[in-house]
């Protein structure tokens, strides 16, 4: 007892070996290390507490984790439409920062600490040792949880449409983020297992088990809620989407100048899309912005008229305005660092165009135009549609070369240009009048469902803004007509979409020779080194999908069902062969 009592109070010493993480079931007063000792008074209700408080904070660490983890991919996601909260801030504060690169840097920072965190206590579990957070961790830790909350919130409440965008990205993404959940899971069983070993208290292994057994089921069933466009045989991918200039070429030069729309011809886009304003006598021009600030130099030129609607101005003064500098200066976008010395040289030339002058540039180079008339409240607006449609008459450009996109008296422009194409920012309706051939709206506003109605009613679907090569990916296997984009110069040289899941990958490419049956098992060849499009390599693991179900969903699809039906074509599973050819998806 005295060899005991001396342990106990070395120095450096504690007493959480006598009564280890409730590891043998210790009760007040007697020692779980040394039989037939008694520890002293306390003791053991105070390791006890301390190992739940452990457990508690080891909880903690690992939902703030997945919380930060989450959030990771929401922040990669809404890269897609970064710029226009870029355009928001600006409008806001007259800042202009690229603040996506600082969403980047900060969740990074975030993700990478609490993943080190979480690593080193998985590892002291596995040691069995406590994890004994700092206090100092434990304030960062709640402060990573809060901040993450706040911009869930903020995002909620500032930018909700972007819930749809992750709705959307599953589409893309979802067999390789189950794929990557059960690696996880699979790796977390490591020590849960060597926690449950070493724990006797009988409830919390019912309980960790339970949970963990719910999880990997519902990391089962996971599939069968999971659906994509990109589930078909290759040759029923529709074409590609045509593309839609936003503004011109916006990542290559100024937007809404006639750089933009010759960069943008130069990406082979199909039509020109901008927005079109009235001066003050009359003249329509280029601009997207209630006001000049943002790409002009107007507060140079006009300082105290700066803050004026663009149309206050005249034509004479708009032309003054350099419409080119801001693009250097300001960096919208990282592109601009790799621009030539010609080409910063022709930026620094540009000026406002006039609908006229965009007109002209766009028949020449035999594109269509497709425009916004801005602001649409305005008293005058009638007159703005006057003025806009007599440039277009005496511009000599052929009608069906123009895509009108306001609601404000379409019906005068159809009795007065009938040959101009009417483009619609809404959906159809049920008892629709006059059919609609061509309809404009944001990516999250139409399921892959109804972009194929459309199609098959032979609406022209344009939906936009479309950058990321993934979003562009799913809108192809949809079916959409066409996207509006400001990376034309990236989506132009895609020729398929980054993966398609096939029943049969050899029609895409010839399958590697799998292993002889008896070292290997008895799967097949469509089951082994898949080769399919993308560019990424899975090694020493072969995506094998079952046929049965697969197949039911394509016949279901060939039999006009549509893509509800192949739901269970996304049965994955991660089949561990190491004498196979490992699996691409190329």
């Amino acid at each position: 007892m005295g060899q005991l009592s001396a342990w106990t109070h070395e120095a450096g010493a504690s007493c959480e070996p006598l009564c280890t993480l409730l590891q043998a079931g210790c009760s007040p007063g007697v020692s779980a290390t040394w039989p037939g000792a008694r520890c002293p008074a306390g003791v053991c209700i105070a390791v006890t507490s301390g190992f739940q408080c452990d457990c508690s904070w080891f909880l903690f660490l690992f939902c703030v984790f997945l919380f930060t983890l989450v959030w990771l991919y929401f922040a990669i996601i809404i890269l897609n439409d970064f710029h226009n909260f870029n355009e928001f801030i600006f409008k806001q504060r007259k800042l202009w920062l690229d603040w996506s690169l600082l969403l980047l840097i900060a969740t990074a920072v975030l993700i990478t600490y609490s993943a080190v965190l979480l690593v080193l206590a998985l590892c002291l579990q596995l040691c069995g040792q406590p994890l004994k957070l700092h206090w100092l961790h434990k304030t960062l830790l709640i402060l990573t949880a809060l901040v993450v909350a706040a911009a869930f919130i903020g995002l909620g409440i500032k930018w909700a449409e972007e819930w749809r965008s992750a709705r959307v990205s599953l589409q893309a993404t979802g067999p390789f983020l189950h794929i990557g959940i059960v690696g996880g899971m699979t790796l977390l069983a490591w020590p849960l297992a060597s926690f449950i070993y070493r724990t006797h208290n009988t409830g919390l292994k019912v309980f960790l088990l339970l949970v963990y057994c719910t999880v990997m089921i519902a990391l089962y069933l996971a599939p069968l809620g999971i659906t994509s466009p990109c589930i078909m045989e290759e040759n029923q991918l529709p074409p590609k989407p045509a593309l839609v200039g936003h503004r011109g070429a916006p990542m290559l030069a100024p937007e809404n100048t006639l750089m933009s729309l010759y960069k943008a011809v130069d990406c082979d886009v199909q039509v020109f899309e901008t927005d079109v304003m009235v001066s003050a006598d009359w003249v329509p021009f280029l601009m997207h912005d209630e006001e000049l600030t943002r790409t002009t130099n107007v507060q140079a030129v006009f300082p105290e008229r700066a803050a004026l609607n663009s149309i206050a101005f005249n034509w004479t003064d708009l032309q003054q305005l350099d419409a080119g500098s801001w693009f250097l200066e300001r960096r919208p976008f990282p592109t601009v660092q790799s621009l030539s010395a010609d080409d910063r040289y022709q930026v620094t030339e540009q000026r406002i165009p006039s609908l006229e002058q965009a007109l002209e540039a766009a028949k020449q180079s035999n594109i269509s135009i497709m425009f916004d008339l801005r602001p649409e409240n305005h008293s005058d607006y009638q007159s703005f549609v006057n003025a806009t449609l007599k440039v277009i008459l005496q511009s000599g450009i052929p009608l069906q070369q123009v895509l009108w996109l306001p609601d404000g008296f379409r019906e005068q422009v159809k009795q007065q240009a009938p040959g101009i194409q009417q483009v619609y920012g809404r959906k159809r309706l049920q008892n629709e009048k006059e059919p609609l051939l061509h309809v404009n709206l944001p990516y999250q506003d139409m399921s892959s469902e109804e972009i194929r109605q459309y199609r098959q009613d032979n609406i022209s679907v344009n939906l936009y803004v479309v950058n990321q090569p993934w979003l562009f990916s799913v809108l192809w296997c949809s079916g959409v007509s066409s996207v509006t984009t400001n990376a034309c110069q990236v989506l132009k040289e895609m020729k398929h979409p980054i993966w398609l899941l096939v029943s049969d990958p050899s029609t895409l490419h010839p399958a590697p020779q799998p292993c002889a049956p008896a070292t290997c098992g008895s799967l097949s060849a469509a089951a082994l080194g898949s080769q399919l499009p993308g560019g990424w390599l899975l090694p020493s693991a072969v995506l094998a999908w079952e046929h049965v179900t697969l197949q039911k969903g394509l016949l279901a699809q060939q039999a006009g069902l549509g893509h509800q039906h192949t739901t269970p074509g996304w049965y994955l599973w991660l089949v561990l062969l190491p004498c196979s050819p490992a699996a691409r998806i190329s």
